[in-house]
């Protein structure tokens, strides 16, 4: 994991929080700022980050941003924040988890392991935004027309999706009978022609749009 915090303090804290849960976990790097995360990024190479939303009075979004344009690096948002608008901005740009800096050790300890494995970790006023944003957002399209743009191969990808919501990339490519690399190409030309942003949109996309029968 990389953890990514403005305080010294937090930084030595949750490196020892994180490293008493070895060899489950360990920390392979820590930075202060965007700048600095990306710069060590390609090095430490880890399976989650760790990002605090509020680096110095700047605000972790636009480094969300860079983030999902270089890596495809799992990001779980640690915010001393309650509203959920901002818990939603997060989630729209790509973190696959919010949690909150006053929960237990073991909640974040769980939330981290959790984004590991490649589930969501959102509490029910965040997700109920989510929800409702993608919701209104896909009704001012033709999503049919969306879904006729697949091959029937990017059709059972997304299929796949849609049944195995939690399940890792490797796990989905091979009920597929194909490799991690060809399904991870599949699915950026999936992203590009349905217009979504990450494997949680296509997701609730698929359960919105695809007949539930060929889901079942």
């Amino acid at each position: 994991r990389i953890v990514v915090d403005d305080h010294k303090t937090v930084l030595w804290g949750l490196e020892r929080l994180i490293e008493s849960n070895s060899p489950a976990m360990t920390v392979v790097g820590m930075a202060e700022n965007c700048e600095e995360l990306l710069e060590k990024l390609p090095a430490a190479r880890p399976d989650v980050i760790l990002l605090d939303l509020d680096l110095g009075g700047i605000s972790s979004l636009n480094c969300l941003k860079k983030l999902a344009a270089q890596s495809t690096t799992k990001v779980l948002i640690l915010t001393g924040s309650s509203d959920p608008a901002v818990h939603q901005q997060a989630v729209m740009q790509r973190a696959r988890g919010v949690v909150h800096k006053q929960v237990a050790a073991a909640v974040l300890l769980l939330a981290i392991e959790k984004v590991n494995q490649g589930e969501i970790w959102l509490d029910r006023n965040t997700l109920v935004r989510v929800l409702t944003t993608l919701a209104n957002g896909e009704k001012k399209s033709s999503e049919t027309s969306k879904l006729e743009l697949l091959t029937n191969k990017e059709r059972q990808i997304v299929l796949a999706i849609a049944k195995e919501k939690s399940a890792r990339i490797k796990v989905i490519a091979e009920t597929l009978y194909m490799s991690e690399h060809t399904l991870r190409n599949h699915l950026t030309a999936i992203y590009d022609k349905l217009q979504v942003t990450g494997r949680m949109e296509l997701y609730f996309f698929a359960v919105n749009h695809i007949h539930s029968s060929e889901a079942a």
